[in-house]
């Protein structure tokens, strides 16, 4: 599976865990940044982790920032992108296998590089259910989206 990394200044340094995480699973990586614990605004790199997945270079993102709070407001602004902030194993399969979840979203400076390297693994190795249940509900997502990206809301 392609899976497209990125991170802001503060997650940088797990950011590098990962990549290695990663790749070690077999994954072919694409590192969208930063580079360094330099600053720069998280929704540069939300930008480019979404824009990767919904244009068919990746399969599956990853983004870290301090908190992952404002990294997932950001990523889930771009069409096509079904984000969650997951800092337990559970919603990182889960997010994956009832929503359809194609960015993981983690806080650097909430969990330890452990914990997220488990994350990781459950959420690369989660695979949509497709039962008809949750068809319907990620579909609904996919009506919302629609229509709000025409029409804001009154």
């Amino acid at each position: 599976m392609r899976v497209v990394l990125g991170a802001d200044h503060a997650g940088f340094e797990l950011k590098q865990t990962l990549l290695a995480h990663v790749r070690s699973m077999g994954h072919e990586v694409i590192d969208v940044g930063t580079d360094s614990a330099e600053a720069v605004d998280y929704p540069d790199i939300a930008e480019a982790v979404g824009t990767a997945v919904v244009a068919g270079k990746a399969e599956r993102g990853i983004l870290i920032c301090g908190s992952g709070v404002g990294a997932v407001v950001a990523v889930n602004k771009i069409p096509g992108i079904r984000a969650g902030v997951c800092h337990d194993c559970y919603s990182a399969h889960q997010g994956v296998e009832h929503d359809d979840m194609n960015v993981l979203v983690l806080g650097a400076r909430i969990i330890a590089s452990a914990l997220a390297q488990d994350i990781v693994w459950l959420y690369l190795g989660a695979e949509f259910s497709r039962e008809e249940r949750h068809q319907r509900r990620v579909g609904k997502i996919r009506g919302l989206e629609n229509r709000f990206s025409r029409t804001p809301p009154e």
